[in-house]
């Protein structure tokens, strides 16, 4: 199976919810963190790293509750993210001889 691949919007998003789950695990370890939450270490070390950009729901529902998080808070911040990203994709694609998604 092919995967399409993510816009500016989607990575920007991803990465803004990394960053948001590494500052709410403050200095507890990602050992523990995931397995409070019931995934594996490296799952999310690639979360936070931005090298999952799309987690699956009950993944995300998983890490929040672990780590004490609203879901409100994680909706807000990466819906801020997304808009963001999305808004220089456009002005980017205005500007002869811009690259989209260069920063």
């Amino acid at each position: 199976m092919v995967r399409t691949a993510l816009t500016t919007a989607e990575r920007a998003r991803g990465e803004r919810l990394g960053a948001l789950l590494r500052r709410a695990r403050g200095e507890r370890s990602i050992v523990a963190v995931a397995a409070g939450a019931g995934v594996s270490a490296e799952t999310l070390r690639k979360i936070e790293t931005g090298r999952i950009p799309t987690p699956a729901f009950f993944t995300v529902v998983a890490l929040a509750t672990t780590l004490g998080v609203s879901l409100d808070v994680l909706v807000d911040a990466c819906a801020v993210a997304a808009a963001e990203a999305e808004s220089a994709s456009r002005r980017d694609a205005r500007v002869p001889g811009a690259r989209v998604g260069a920063a």
